[in-house]
């Protein structure tokens, strides 16, 4: 592998994917490989996959055909939840020659130097049981904003997740490790930093066990003092973890964004239970109502699954009802597909997928309905707007405060800055 020396990298899933991908990347830069757009040509392909839903899994098989046909002679690495879970199958797709798990992705320079085109598939993984480790890695694509991850596994056990089994226990970083990180990224004139991990609210508990006696909650003081940072946004926090001290001091903060992301799954205390999740509707409903009652106008997005085995009609109603009367801002929208080893895979009365699929469709509906809402009640409102450098077509985008988009013609003195805005 010592003529190698350019590698490009594609990403599905999450922004935790995101930031670990982005890594991978600094890492091998390092190396001395020069980094490539993923449709062009390059001597290495990284593919960092997903394993939440099975349109991921079928994505990356198109992925590595389609590197197949456009460089046969390069090598391809698939690494993230799928190659965790399923190593063997990915070993299987031909034109892979490395899988890497959980505990080696960040070894990725060491294996590809061991590597020869042509060899047998190379599989790098382990139990997840063994995963213990934590390894910080941040995302910056125009230094406009980052993705900054703080905490990685998951201890939950919902029936239709595999997360827990593609990324191990939960574990975190140290509140002084994140704050020196954060000084680093603002050195490189990041002005927004989105805290991202796989159960946020988890935040303390150290690697291997070790618990480091801190909170989420102290994290973000601490974080909130740092002025060189002007943005912070929380990317996703169940809501039996959000406590009325963390809204209550994002609604006071200097720098925390009025703008939470909210797993929800369903609005039905029945399937909740199927689920497995640690909360029901009434919880849900008081943190939201908590949120808007310090901060009307604040962003709430939500994550809803439909096609829940054992779902009926009437309990598809009741989530949509329940999001209908709820005032959250957007929602994030999943089909229920089927895990292999999970609690649900096995339940009885099984959703039709043309069935998944409406519901599916009724709800995205009623998100586009509690966006258009969310911006109409701030149209009139000045507003700060943090503008990204992309050049669409002569026209940059940009975020408010609470999460509106704003679209406006490109002024390259606007990019990476923060400006007053009427909705």
């Amino acid at each position: 592998m010592e003529q190698t020396k350019s590698v490009a990298f594609h990403t599905l899933g999450c922004k935790l994917n995101f930031s670990e991908t982005s890594t991978l990347s600094r890492l091998l830069e390092k190396e001395g490989f020069e980094k490539r757009e993923f449709n062009d040509k390059a001597d290495v392909y990284v593919i960092n996959t997903c394993s939440v839903t099975d349109n991921a899994d079928k994505e990356c098989r198109m992925l590595v055909r389609r590197i197949q046909r456009r460089a046969p002679e390069s090598m391809v690495v698939i690494t993230g939840c799928y190659a965790q879970l399923k190593p063997q199958e990915i070993a299987s797709i031909q034109g892979v020659d490395l899988v890497l798990g959980a505990a080696e992705k960040f070894n990725i320079a060491q294996h590809l130097k061991e590597l020869t085109k042509g060899d047998s598939t190379k599989i790098c993984s382990c139990d997840v049981a063994d995963v213990s480790g934590f390894i910080s890695s941040h995302s910056i694509n125009d230094r406009t904003r980052t993705f900054l991850k703080v905490q990685d596994g998951c201890d939950y056990n919902c029936s239709f997740c595999t997360i827990p089994m593609a990324r191990g226990k939960s574990r975190s970083d140290t509140v002084e490790n994140v704050v020196k990180n954060v000084h680093q990224l603002a050195a490189t004139g990041v002005k927004e930093i989105v805290l991202t991990g796989v159960n946020l609210g988890d935040f303390g508990k150290g690697p291997e066990g070790k618990k480091h006696e801190e909170t989420f909650y102290q994290l973000v003081q601490e974080l909130d003092k740092i002025e060189a940072i002007q943005r912070y946004r929380i990317s996703s926090i169940e809501p039996n973890l959000l406590t009325n001290d963390i809204i209550d001091f994002v609604s006071k903060s200097r720098s925390f964004m009025p703008h939470f992301h909210i797993p929800l799954q369903s609005g039905s205390n029945t399937i909740l239970g199927l689920m497995r999740r640690r909360y029901r509707r009434e919880l849900y409903a008081e943190r939201v109502a908590q949120i808007k009652q310090l901060m009307p106008h604040c962003a709430i997005g939500v994550d809803v699954i439909v096609g829940f085995p054992g779902e009926t009609d009437e309990h598809f109603q009741e989530t949509y009802d329940f999001l209908h009367e709820l005032d959250v801002s957007y929602l994030h929208t999943f089909t229920y597909s089927e895990r292999e080893n999970t609690l649900a895979s096995g339940m009885k009365n099984v959703i039709h997928m043309n069935v998944r699929n409406d519901r599916n469709k009724k709800l995205r509906n009623l998100s586009f309905m509690k966006m258009s809402e969310h911006t109409r009640r701030h149209i009139g409102d000045t507003r700060k707007v943090l503008f990204e450098a992309n050049d669409k077509n002569g026209m940059m985008e940009g975020y408010t405060d609470n999460y509106i988009k704003v679209t406006t013609p490109h002024r390259q003195d606007w990019v990476n800055e923060i400006i007053d805005w009427k909705i």
